[in-house]
């Protein structure tokens, strides 16, 4: 089930990320990829400790159990770091829309993970169908081509995908240390960026980039500030909210529909082409999400809640005043 206040992080979840594919394109062109990643959480990281310095005790903050330490790591490590480590690196070879699109692939690894490290998430026959037809979108978009299956479009989106798989793993193994975790979504978050940044950070240092590769610009800074604020902030807040109120499966359906905000972003502000192909898969990706959403949406969360509540035997003796369409038998 789906409530109102999940609705809500789910579409802003949906908007944000989309948008960062869109962002982490256009900063490609002055940012060497780890280090923006790296600065992005660096930002991030010190806007979310000034957030909870203000508005959280340091008794909500403190870990106090195993699980906070593993929701902390997972978050950090596998949601946060190393998945846009990878989601940035694999950009360089990928439009924003195929970078969204095969980072799709989260919704259909999720169930993976959760099958074997979750026991009260399960996949439903329903679930699988729809999880098949969105794989057939993703894989229509994306258009592998045989005769190019090593060359740096193929590379990018074998990053891309490593980096799906890193979310969608982490992701399951937050909502495995809920049982016993007492930290907030965004206390978890505010642990969790520094760590992303210092894990981006020595990435960077590996890979021999530095400060004096960076291009400085008006558009550079807008893309940062996106990075950061938005979607290093705003979107993950959005995200573990929706986590914890829906499950690692539902919360990952986000990633459905992040390409095509992705995508439309990176055709009206960076020009990118929609080949036609791609467009029937979206149409099998909606049809997917659709199939998977049905499951989890009931109608009767946005009923009054006198028409949800009401017993049978007291509709049957005021069914002369119920609307049209309300009757129970």
């Amino acid at each position: 089930m789906i409530d109102r206040r999940a609705l809500g992080f789910f579409l802003l979840s949906s908007l944000f990320f989309g948008g960062t594919f869109v962002a982490a394109k256009a900063g490609l062109e002055y940012f060497p990829p780890l280090l923006f990643v790296a600065l992005r959480f660096d930002i991030a990281a010190l806007v979310m400790l000034g957030y909870v310095a203000v508005t959280a005790s340091r008794e909500e903050l403190r870990p106090k159990t195993r699980d906070d330490v593993v929701g902390i790591l997972a978050t950090g490590v596998l949601v946060i770091g190393l998945a846009n480590a990878l989601i940035f690196v694999g950009q360089q070879y990928a439009t924003s829309a195929v970078g969204a699109i095969v980072f799709s692939l989260n919704p259909i690894l999720t169930p993976v993970f959760a099958a074997v490290l979750l026991s009260d998430e399960r996949l439903s026959p329903r679930g699988a169908v729809g999880l098949v037809l969105g794989l057939l979108g993703v894989a229509l978009v994306v258009s592998p081509d045989p005769a190019n299956l090593l060359g740096g479009d193929a590379i990018g989106r074998v990053i891309l995908f490593a980096g799906a798989v890193s979310a969608a793993l982490g992701a399951v193994l937050i909502r495995r240390a809920g049982s016993s975790a007492t930290l907030s979504s965004t206390a978890r978050i505010a642990w969790g960026l520094p760590i992303a940044a210092a894990l981006s950070h020595g990435f960077a240092l590996s890979a021999g980039e530095s400060m004096s590769a960076i291009t400085w610009s008006s558009s550079a800074l807008v893309a940062l500030a996106y990075v950061s604020l938005v979607a290093g902030v705003l979107a993950y807040i959005a995200y573990f909210g929706l986590l914890e109120s829906t499950g690692a499966i539902q919360a990952n359906l986000v990633f459905y529909l992040v390409p095509v905000v992705a995508t439309l972003g990176g055709w009206a502000l960076l020009g990118e082409a929609i080949a036609p192909l791609a467009l029937v898969g979206f149409l099998l990706i909606f049809t997917g999400f659709a199939v998977l959403g049905s499951e989890s949406v009931d109608i009767r969360t946005w009923l009054p809640e006198t028409v949800v509540e009401t017993p049978v035997a007291e509709e049957r003796t005021t069914v002369t005043e119920e609307p049209r369409g309300f009757r129970s038998d």
